[in-house]
């Protein structure tokens, strides 16, 4: 009989998790506290940009890039699957990623050349864009972009196909100091969900079900505004500029965000934050001036130290894994993350060294 396992979390990593494992002959059984693939509010999964690059790379560990590079290297070959078995499109488009100034020049042409990623010295204006701190702009042609709600949707269908079980609007209780052995974990409406493992992929809210048996795990929300424009002149590439960037859709949306503020489990948008965007996209792009926000929303991401996951079984408790904590890069950071939880909890060979990624005991 297959193990059945249980993930907590039904965002892109606890998708990308369930995927792995079904692929490895486990049950599966999703449970969400929303809707799995829905626009719901503070859900990361679905309000992120979609770049699968870590934006400035260099500035992470080792342990962060091997995540991200992973991710990159194979989205392709995940999103034609998901493509050839659903007839949904995840929309992955090869937009490449223009960096302004400011940045470490050295530093970046350095971290392209020993991961291989092709980088070019550029003008900024050759690509119709403003660079307010000068003009020597850096082009990664290989990098590309996914779109989240379409990923979601895609993730979702090919795991129905699949019978992978999905419990929606259904929320855990945390669990109780104590536990030594987990199998089976008691809603708030009391009753009892039933499995051989248990993965924890719930983001920003793993910390509130996990604090009586992992007070060491250091996640809190990590609020994210972006806003939507649909400009008349189409974009072709991704820019970034300190902290901000700019992601042009397939269909001549742009994207334009994102911020990084530490308000708890608020997912409200602030026209604060609006008028902020808006004056740094401008800045790029002067021809956005005027134009209608189309749409303003916000995610709570899974802050931790350094970008750095929790990723392999609980010390102390038994049956217990968790695969949370990708702070900016759950998208990126997903397709290598799912692999390497999965191996743990089926006891195959993992594809890369679990130990820096492991929950401290204390």
């Amino acid at each position: 009989m297959s193990r059945h396992v249980v993930i907590v979390g039904g965002g892109i990593v606890g998708c990308l998790t369930a995927m792995e494992l079904v692929q490895r002959g486990c049950r599966v059984t999703i449970v969400e506290r929303n809707q799995i693939a829905s626009q719901t509010s503070g859900e990361s999964s679905w309000a992120g940009a979609g770049i699968m690059f870590p934006l400035l790379p260099w500035m992470y560990s080792d342990q962060v890039n091997i995540l991200t590079h992973y991710g990159a290297q194979h989205y392709g070959e995940i999103c034609a699957q998901l493509l050839r078995d659903t007839g949904i499109d995840p929309q992955m488009l090869n937009s490449g990623f223009l960096l302004l100034p400011t940045f470490d020049r050295t530093q970046a042409l350095d971290w392209c050349e020993r991961y291989q990623v092709t980088a070019r010295a550029v003008s900024a204006a050759d690509y119709g864009v403003q660079s307010p701190h000068g003009d020597e702009a850096l082009w990664l042609p290989e990098v590309n972009q996914v779109r989240p709600p379409c990923l979601m949707h895609a993730l979702r269908a090919w795991l129905e196909q699949k019978q992978v079980r999905l419990l929606e609007h259904t929320q855990l209780l945390p669990l109780p100091a104590g536990t030594d052995q987990l199998t089976a974990w008691q809603t708030q409406d009391g009753e009892w969900i039933r499995g051989d493992q248990f993965v924890v992929t719930s983001g920003a809210w793993s910390f509130e079900l996990l604090k009586g048996v992992a007070s060491q795990l250091q996640i809190k929300p990590m609020r994210g505004q972006i806003v939507l424009y649909k400009p008349v002149k189409n974009l072709n590439t991704v820019i970034y500029r300190e902290g901000f960037y700019l992601v042009p859709r397939r269909d001549g949306y742009l994207l334009a965000g994102s911020t990084l503020e530490d308000v708890g489990f608020d997912p409200s948008t602030t026209p604060e934050v609006l008028a902020e965007i808006r004056q740094k996209a401008e800045a790029i792009l002067p021809e956005l001036s005027g134009l209608p926000i189309i749409k303003h929303w916000s995610g709570l991401r899974p802050g931790t130290p350094e970008n750095l996951p929790v990723i392999g079984a609980h010390p102390s408790v038994g049956n217990l894994f968790l695969n949370t904590g990708h702070f900016r890069y759950g998208l990126t950071m997903g397709p290598g993350s799912a692999r390497l939880i999965a191996a743990l909890i089926c006891g195959d060979q993992p594809w890369t060294d679990p130990s820096p990624y492991a929950l401290p005991e204390h």
